[in-house]
């Protein structure tokens, strides 16, 4: 059965959709079986990996995943490189909060995602769901079909910023909906060894969390803001860049924590 991470931080700007594109792709290019999954309305990911060159059908997207009785085979985009799927999303997403909380989707409406994928999670290794960076119902969504969550933190001035709205969404759909939610880790992004304020962050951040910060961060790195609008991963784009190197690092710890015993 694949795992379920939900990437997920109620603040934007802090590299999430960065994150789960190039989590994605680096578990896919180490050989695991990989589902990408865009809840995010503003469809980033979808285009940022090149999901959108594939010509999907917009009547097969997440949105209908969630609304209709669409299953995810059908709405599935198969890549080659990187070499994983993809559950593209479209704008028609920034109406699903709206339609799932309507009178016929009240009860159990947190429970649709979780449904929808549990139909698949045998055929793969990795579930990686990008959240919109929002409090929203997606969210809750999200966090109720994932198995734990991996929260990006930007090493810059308002780094808690979101942060404790997030653990409090996390405490409510453990006790409501998902008890076996737990903190995949924590990763410092946009890091910069040049400043007092990024050591200031990290260090914050590694006190609170501990041993749940990923022991590698992700650097400002031009090449990492350039790969989405070539829609690539990192490692399409500028596989010897510095933000390539960072997110090969994260995939290494990710696969010796969930497949070798722990970090």
């Amino acid at each position: 059965m694949g795992k379920i991470i939900a990437v997920a931080m109620q603040k934007g700007g802090v590299g999430k959709t960065t994150t789960s594109m190039n989590l994605a792709a680096g578990l896919a290019y180490a050989g695991r079986r990989v589902l990408l999954v865009d809840l995010d309305p503003q469809g980033n990911a979808t285009h940022g990996i090149g999901a959108n060159k594939v010509g999907f059908d917009r009547q097969h997207s997440v949105y209908e995943v969630l609304v209709t009785d669409e299953p995810v085979s059908s709405a599935v985009v198969h890549l080659q490189m990187p070499p994983l799927d993809v559950l593209p999303a479209t704008i028609d997403l920034a109406g699903a909060d709206v339609d799932m909380a309507s009178s016929s989707y009240e009860v159990g409406r947190e429970q649709l995602l979780k449904r929808k994928l549990n139909a698949v999670r045998s055929n793969y290794d990795y579930i990686i769901i990008d959240c919109p960076p929002a409090l929203s119902l997606l969210n809750n969504t999200a966090l109720t079909a994932a198995d734990s969550v991996l929260i990006p933190v930007q090493c810059e001035y308002y780094a808690l910023e979101g942060l404790t709205q997030l653990l409090s969404t996390i405490r409510m759909v453990q006790k409501l909906w998902n008890p076996a939610l737990s903190i995949e880790g924590v990763l410092l992004t946009m890091f910069d060894v040049r400043t007092k304020l990024s050591v200031e962050v990290q260090q914050e951040v590694r006190k609170y969390f501990k041993e749940k910060v990923y022991r590698c961060y992700i650097p400002r790195n031009v090449r990492l803001s350039e790969a989405p609008s070539s829609e690539m991963s990192i490692f399409e784009y500028d596989t010897r860049s510095e933000g390539a190197k960072a997110y090969a690092a994260l995939v290494k710890e990710v696969l010796t924590q969930n497949e070798k015993g722990g970090r």
